[in-house]
């Protein structure tokens, strides 16, 4: 705890700006401009905030249209799905559990099937069950994005080791 691997996150992402020393995410050794990153990334951290008053669906939606998309609805119902959320996206989110709203935190990052998949406690809040979703999710992604884990978490580690053993 407090070793900095939240903020690293952020720095990666673009969110926070070092002191000293850059970031830089490259392709083919031209380095990519910032807008084309933001396009690229996507976030899972317990620390992001959901719209309570909205559904499931109608966060997805806002979601998806500040960042300049446009999700349909088969495309949210495969999400709420993939989450184990299907069947609760016309519920409103402040009567989501705590381990719902991670779960559908998911979902979010997800909407832009994103290159690189950044998740700062990836687990937080989750039951088994969601803990085997993520397990999911992870594998599936780290097939086609790089997939950055932040966590301090044995349980956790256990994601990045298998990465990491896939060269990954």
């Amino acid at each position: 705890n407090g070793s900095g691997k939240s903020t690293l996150v952020m720095l990666l992402l673009g969110y926070y700006h070092p002191t000293r020393g850059e970031v830089h995410f490259k392709e083919e050794d031209r380095s990519l401009p910032e807008s084309r990153i933001r396009s690229r990334t996507s976030l899972v951290s317990p620390y992001l905030n959901l719209y309570d008053h909205l559904t499931g669906e109608e966060n997805l939606t806002f979601f998806s249209t500040v960042a300049g998309g446009h999700v349909t609805g088969k495309r949210i119902d495969e999400l709420l799905r993939m989450v184990g959320l299907e069947g609760r996206g016309v519920d409103m989110v402040g009567a989501y559990s705590s381990g719902m709203k991670q779960r559908l935190k998911y979902a979010l990052a997800l909407l832009n099937e994103p290159d690189f998949l950044f998740l700062d406690e990836p687990t937080s809040n989750l039951d088994e069950r969601g803990k085997g979703i993520v397990a999911e999710i992870i594998e599936e992604y780290r097939q086609r994005a790089i997939v950055v884990v932040a966590t301090n978490e044995e349980e956790e580690l256990s994601f990045a080791s298998q990465l990491c053993r896939l060269g990954q």
